[in-house]
């Protein structure tokens, strides 16, 4: 958490500089953030209609502390997760997607499903201060259920199988070079392990400071509202929330995130439910995500 804070306090910073927008004008505020996510967090960008968002995430394993070092190569012998998605803008501010990922909690072979949409824009001058956009997954397992009962895999059902993410993303750009969002969610699985909820409330915050032309620092943390003492004692699994900090590169087509977070996991469902891993015993991770865009529209 403190990570967090010390990135925010250097982006607060930032705000003696000029603020870079143009007073007179009455229109709204553009690119709050370069892309549709930060790191383990959507933002409230949505895709041009008739465009198609093509996403690659990568997770790699611990960089330092018992499962990572050198034996592991810092973590890049390993792969926690893996996720291939597709988004594609209906309108400017309906975007659809659909997702494959490996998974990195309990359940595995995890497909997605999601909407995203922007019903609120912030104003140079006048208008809302706000940006803000609602964001809805569900995400099933295809993997065979556990045979133990008390597993959060074992489904008997095809309705537990699956698991919701409903988040409200509230953003404000501060300047030509600051953004900052704050992401209240609710987490729904339909089936948990004995003694787990199964639906809470999470709190995610993130940023973005722009550094240069085509490059940026982005940040992200989530607090969920959980108890977890019963499973901490019983299953023997100690949870975190998930940091990630990160370096954002623009190329000119693609959008080219390096990031290091906690979260072994990719998707929202596990990254809030299921980290297990800590900055402060160096289970960390190398990420990466390549985001190309393909227009459809024949008259641009």
């Amino acid at each position: 958490m403190r990570y967090f804070f010390f990135f925010i306090v250097i982006c607060l910073g930032a705000q003696a500089q000029e603020i870079g927008f143009d007073e007179d004008r009455k229109e709204k505020v553009s690119t709050t953030f370069k892309s549709g996510y930060l790191i383990n967090l959507k933002t409230t960008e949505t895709i041009h209609k008739k465009e198609l968002d093509f996403r690659v995430d990568h997770r790699f394993g611990d960089i330092a502390g018992k499962a990572g070092g050198a034996k592991t190569f810092f973590g890049l012998d390993q792969s926690t997760d893996i996720r291939i998605g597709f988004d594609y803008g209906l309108t400017d501010n309906l975007t659809i997607g659909i997702a494959r990922a490996k998974g990195a909690g309990t359940a595995i072979q995890l497909l997605e499903a999601s909407v995203k949409y922007k019903f609120l824009e912030q104003g140079l001058n006048q208008g809302s201060p706000i940006s803000a956009a609602f964001f809805g997954s569900a995400v099933s397992s295809g993997m065979d259920p556990s045979e133990d009962p008390y597993s959060p895999v074992a489904f008997q059902k095809g309705i537990h199988r699956l698991q919701y993410v409903s988040q409200l993303i509230l953003a404000r750009k501060f300047s030509s070079s600051f953004s900052l969002e704050v992401l209240p969610t609710y987490v729904h699985r339909n089936f948990t392990a004995f003694g787990d909820q199964n639906g809470f409330f999470s709190l995610g915050v993130g940023g973005r400071l722009k550094m240069t032309k085509r490059m940026a620092l982005v940040a992200d943390y989530q607090l969920p509202f959980r108890d977890t003492e019963y499973l901490e004692k019983v299953w023997g699994n100690k949870y975190y929330n998930a940091l990630g900090l990160g370096l954002e590169l623009e190329t000119g087509g693609h959008v080219f995130h390096l990031n290091f977070t906690n979260a072994t996991a990719i998707q929202e469902s596990q990254i809030i439910t299921e980290t297990t891993r800590s900055w402060g015993k160096g289970e960390f991770r190398w990420g990466f995500s390549i985001a190309r865009r393909f227009s459809f529209d024949k008259s641009k």
